[in-house]
């Protein structure tokens, strides 16, 4: 049974600490927590009956020898802080997304993990629902043929309320816009789906939202195989949340699933049809009870098989970096108004920079 600890007890905390403390997760348990906030490391702590701390050291020293996974749940601008932390502990690290907000600081957090022999996972959780993994395998047997594009879009309902939750919400330092926080699943789909990039153009705006970054954008992506990609996300939705989807056209045939978070299929169509088509179509357009999907469990499953059988991470430290270089090269273009190409070294990117 590994053991986990959950670093950050915020918003996304809850969804961890329901998995771990509820015996969903077999191989794995919630062993304590900690949270710089005393209230509300409290407040987790009493709520999943573990021990609770206020500070990384003092977790580690009384609660050391059970815990083998750190989970690192604290704001996206303090993760890469936070595994340079927790390496020489020789735990494994689950980092919540983004896995940072500059590439020194993920190329730093893989040197540290391979330094000290311990696995680094980032979450991605949405390559677990069934849909998607559905659309994978598809994509794997060649049912495409040559890609011709794909697309995503998020359109989600996020009001001032949401930002004012905390001070570190929708600022460049510590967090980012909607390309970071709210799609950053959906682009490392679409990354997954249809390969290594090689340009990107960008174009974004705050609409509606009172914060530092952006709650709308767009991008147009090159992909290496020729293939174009569409990216279009907004926290401006309103009066709720409208749809989290993916869109794959290839030469014999073409996916869309939709739903609030990738999670229904709502066309599957190929040239050459398969018994199994019906199937997939009659079990899949059910959506999940939240915004997270099902994702999650599986994900903790992944990471449980991963560690007890040393099986190589399905998004380690390498895997989560290729999804933030193309978000940060969408930053570097809205901010020198130029399509930028893959690998570059960023010059006007806001994200991750303290003034």
């Amino acid at each position: 049974m590994l053991g986990v600890a959950l670093l950050g007890c915020g918003r996304i905390a809850i969804r961890h600490a329901e998995l771990l403390s509820k015996g969903e997760i077999e191989g794995a348990k919630l062993v304590c927590v900690c949270d710089i906030i005393k209230e509300r490391a409290k407040e987790f702590g009493e709520k999943y009956a573990v021990p609770y701390f206020y500070s990384l050291e003092e977790m580690m020293q009384q609660c050391g020898v059970q815990i083998d996974i750190v989970s690192i749940l604290t704001p996206s601008g303090e993760h890469a802080h936070n595994t340079l932390e927790i390496a020489p502990y020789r735990k494994h690290i689950i980092v919540e997304k983004p896995m940072a907000l500059t590439l020194e600081d993920a190329d730093a957090m893989i040197k540290a993990c391979d330094e000290y022999r311990i696995k680094l996972f980032v979450v991605k959780q949405n390559r677990y629902n069934l849909p998607v993994q559905k659309l994978r395998e598809a994509l794997e047997a060649g049912r495409f043929g040559k890609l011709v594009m794909g697309s995503v879009r998020v359109r989600w309902c996020r009001n001032q309320d949401y930002y004012n939750q905390a001070k570190w919400r929708g600022t460049w330092a510590m967090d980012g816009g909607v390309f970071t926080n709210q799609a950053s699943h959906h682009i490392d789909l679409l990354e997954w789906m249809l390969g290594d990039v090689e340009s990107v153009f960008a174009k974004s705006r705050t609409a509606l939202s009172q914060i530092e970054a952006e709650d709308t954008g767009i991008a147009l992506v090159k992909f290496s195989n020729g293939a174009l990609g569409v990216i279009e996300a907004t926290t401006a939705t309103r009066p709720k949340d409208l749809e989290g989807s993916i869109s794959i056209l290839g030469e014999y045939g073409s996916v869309e699933i939709g739903g609030f978070a990738v999670n229904q299929i709502v066309h599957w169509n190929f040239t050459t049809p398969l018994a199994s088509d019906d199937e997939v179509m009659q079990k899949f357009s059910v959506n999940p009870p939240n915004v997270y999907g099902f994702g999650h469990k599986e994900y903790y499953l992944h990471v449980v098989d991963a560690i007890l059988h040393n099986k190589k991470a399905l998004v380690d430290g390498l895997e989560g970096r290729k999804s933030l270089e193309l978000i940060i090269a969408m930053y570097e273009s809205i901010e020198t108004g130029k399509e930028v190409f893959l690998k570059f070294h960023p010059q006007k990117c806001k994200l991750g920079h303290k003034e």
